[in-house]
């Protein structure tokens, strides 16, 4: 998967889940949207869909500092990179 895909699809979770259409990429997500952790852990969900497997318990620890699309999609792409090596 590329970074554009993964961006694409990320972008498509936020506007039909979250009714959240064209974020910044590098917009804090919590303070322009009152993205809170509710929505965080069924991003998480939409993240293991989009993986086509569970998140481990230190995996979803290391996703409790993303705030904006572009740290979505950097962790996004090193899961996917741990996954297909």
């Amino acid at each position: 998967m590329t970074r554009e895909e993964i961006q694409s699809k990320i972008l498509i979770v936020f506007k039909e889940e979250f009714e959240i259409t064209n974020p910044g990429l590098d917009e804090n997500l919590t303070e322009k949207y009152d993205f809170d952790s509710i929505d965080a852990l069924e991003l998480l969900g939409e993240i293991e869909t989009l993986l086509g497997s569970e998140l481990t318990r230190d995996e979803k620890k290391a996703s409790m500092d993303i705030r904006t699309i572009n740290q979505i999609c950097d962790y996004i792409e090193q899961l996917a990179k741990k996954r297909s090596s």
